[in-house]
């Protein structure tokens, strides 16, 4: 094959290649964000959210009630909440979601708080270290509908079993926060992919 050709062949393949991509990824992050494995693990972990002056989000709120849903119907033991310190250096997601999670009837010694992550993957790599120190190998997962196909990636690829239980009403309710969200996580993903975060 003549080099122009070859080079011509390579400038329709790639930006079909790159859709392709894209188009798989985003079909499978809206399969992922709806279905709800929710089963017996050995602990819970929330995916930290913003923190207010100490107090949990809206949004990250509404994860950890469902992550202590998740506890109070008995499906793991431990819970663990995860999260670095945000624009507030006095508080952490991590220690704000354990403190919140006592609130809601879990006892103290069935909490871990993650506190040092500044983002997923860093919090998919710390989590994984305290699951192994701990003697756990499986967790359901807690976060947004949309975040939970790459959160599934980074605890599996760091040797933890993974089910996932998206809090519930997680979805964008516009047509383009969904769409931003989504490319969001392709883009996210993609970088981690590449070992770029």
């Amino acid at each position: 094959m003549p080099a122009k050709l070859r080079k011509r062949s390579l400038l329709v393949l790639l930006p079909l290649l790159l859709v392709l991509y894209v188009g798989t990824l985003y079909a499978v992050i809206l399969m992922q964000a709806t279905r709800s494995e929710a089963q017996p693990a050995d602990a819970i972990v929330v995916f930290g959210a913003a923190e207010y002056d100490g107090r949990p989000s809206p949004v990250y709120k509404a994860r950890l009630d469902h992550a202590a849903q998740l506890y109070h119907r008995g499906l793991a033991s431990m819970v663990i909440s995860t999260g670095g310190a945000g624009e507030d250096p006095r508080f952490t997601e991590g220690a704000v979601g354990r403190e919140y999670l006592r609130t809601l009837g879990i006892p103290d010694a069935q909490l871990i708080a993650e506190t040092q992550s500044a983002d997923t993957a860093a919090s998919a790599r710390r989590v994984a270290n305290i699951m192994r120190a701990n003697g756990m190998a499986s967790c359901l997962a807690v976060s947004d509908g949309y975040h939970m196909f790459r959160i599934k990636r980074m605890l599996g690829r760091e040797g933890i079993v993974v089910y996932a239980s998206p809090r519930p009403n997680s979805r964008p309710q516009t047509f383009w926060k969904r769409q931003t969200a989504l490319f969001h996580e392709i883009g996210s993903y993609t970088v981690w992919l590449l070992h770029l975060s």
